[in-house]
C-alpha cells in the first residue's frame, strides 16, 4: 500500500477534472489518487471512468459539502497520510516528497500545507492559504502572503518550513490517525472555515501544523462559490462564530464573541453603504443560526483550549488603521 492518498472532492466538476487531474496523476507516483464524488449530476463519473481509469472513484450518496463529503469519503481510505486537494489545483513535480519527509521525520506534525500560488497569476500567492494561515486575538484568519484583499508577490520571502496555525483546505495534508482521532471536519459547517476549526482542534491537542515551501501547487480559487456570493458570506460569518464558540479559551469566549458580533454589525453597515443588501441578509441569517445553535456548539467544547493561539492582537487594527498590509509588518 502507498503511504499517501490524494483525495479530490468533486461536485459537477467535469471540466475541472479534465483540466487538472492530468497533473495530479502525472506527479503523484507515490500516491493512490481518489476522486470522491458528491453525487454529481453532470458527466463527472463518466469522465473518470472513460478518461482516467487509474483513478479510484468514491461515490457519495448526496452533495454533502466539503466537510461531510470528506468525512464520508475518507472512512474507507486506508493510506496513512491524506492529501485533500481541491479539483481546481494544479500540482507540480515532486510536490509530495517534501510532505512525506516532514511527516516521517516528526511524529508531532499532524497537518501540513504546501506553498499555494495563484493559477492565473503564478508569480503571486493565492488567496486561500498562500504561505500558511494564522488568526488574530479575535479569531480573524489571515495568511502569510495574503491579508484581507492584499495579496503578495512570491519573491521567495516565505521559502521556509515553519509552524503555522491553520492550513488551507485547498490543499490540506493530514495524518489519517489525527483526522479520525479528531472526528474529521465538523459536518455542521458544510463548507468554509472547517479546515481552520480542525487545525484549531489539532493545535489544542498538541499537534503541530507546518508550512513546507518545497511543495508547490497552483490554485484557481472560487470554483465552487465566488468571492461575491451571498451564500459564501453567510457561511463565513456563521462558521466563524461557531468555530470561536468551540475553540476559544473559556475566559475569552464570551467577551470575544460579543466583540465579534459588534464587528459583524459594522460589516453590515459597510454592505449597506455599498448597496449590497443580499450580504446584509446573509449576516443576519448567520447570526440567527448562531443564536439558534449556541448551546449545541457550547456542548462541543473540549477541556484543552490553549491560550497562545493568536499571532497578533487585532489584524483589523493593523491592516485598516496602521496600514500594515504585509505579513512581515504586523505585530
Amino acid at each position: 500500500m502507498k503511504k499517501i492518498a490524494v483525495v479530490i472532492l468533486n461536485w459537477n466538476g467535469e471540466k475541472l477534472l479534465r483540466e487538472f487531474l492530468p497533473s495530479v496523476i502525472q506527479f503523484s507516483a507515490e500516491a493512490t489518487v481518489y476522486v470522491a464524488d458528491n453525487a454529481s449530476t453532470d458527466g463527472s463519473i463518466e469522465v473518470l471512468q472513460n478518461e482516467f481509469p487509474s483513478v479510484k472513484i468514491i461515490q457519495n450518496t448526496g452533495n454533502f459539502g466539503f466537510a461531510k463529503g470528506y468525512n464520508i469519503a475518507l472512512e474507507n481510505v486506508e493510506e496513512p497520510y491524506y492529501a485533500l486537494v481541491n479539483s481546481d489545483i494544479e500540482v507540480t513535480e515532486n510536490w509530495l516528497q517534501p510532505i512525506l519527509s516532514t511527516f516521517n521525520n516528526d511524529s508531532k506534525v499532524g497537518i501540513i500545507q504546501p506553498k499555494i500560488l495563484a493559477y492565473n497569476n503564478k508569480d503571486y500567492f493565492e488567496y486561500a492559504g498562500a504561505a500558511g494561515g494564522f488568526i488574530d486575538k479575535y479569531g480573524f484568519p489571515f495568511c502569510r502572503g495574503r491579508i484581507f484583499e492584499t495579496i503578495e508577490k512570491d519573491n521567495s520571502q516565505y521559502n521556509d518550513t515553519t509552524e503555522i496555525f491553520w492550513a488551507s483546505g485547498a490543499c490540506f495534508f493530514i495524518r489519517k490517525e489525527v483526522f479520525h482521532k479528531l472526528n474529521g471536519f465538523d459536518a455542521d459547517f458544510f463548507a468554509h472555515q472547517e479546515e481552520i476549526d480542525l487545525c484549531w482542534r489539532a493545535f489544542n491537542e498538541g499537534y503541530r501544523i507546518i508550512y513546507n515551501y518545497k511543495s508547490v501547487v497552483y490554485h484557481v480559487g472560487g470554483a465552487t462559490l465566488n468571492v461575491g456570493s451571498p451564500q459564501k458570506t453567510f457561511l463565513n460569518f456563521r462558521n466563524s462564530l461557531w468555530m470561536l464558540t468551540k475553540n476559544l479559551p473559556t475566559n475569552k469566549l464570551f467577551p470575544i464573541l460579543f466583540f465579534r458580533l459588534i464587528l459583524d454589525g459594522i460589516a453590515g453597515i459597510r454592505f449597506l453603504i455599498q448597496g449590497n443588501f443580499k450580504h446584509i441578509f446573509s449576516i443576519l441569517k448567520a447570526h440567527f443560526y448562531f443564536y439558534k445553535r449556541l448551546f449545541y456548539f457550547l456542548n462541543k467544547r473540549k477541556n484543552t483550549q490553549k491560550e497562545n493561539y493568536f499571532k497578533t492582537k487585532s489584524i483589523i487594527f493593523q491592516y485598516f488603521i496602521k496600514k500594515r498590509t504585509h505579513f512581515d509588518k504586523i505585530i
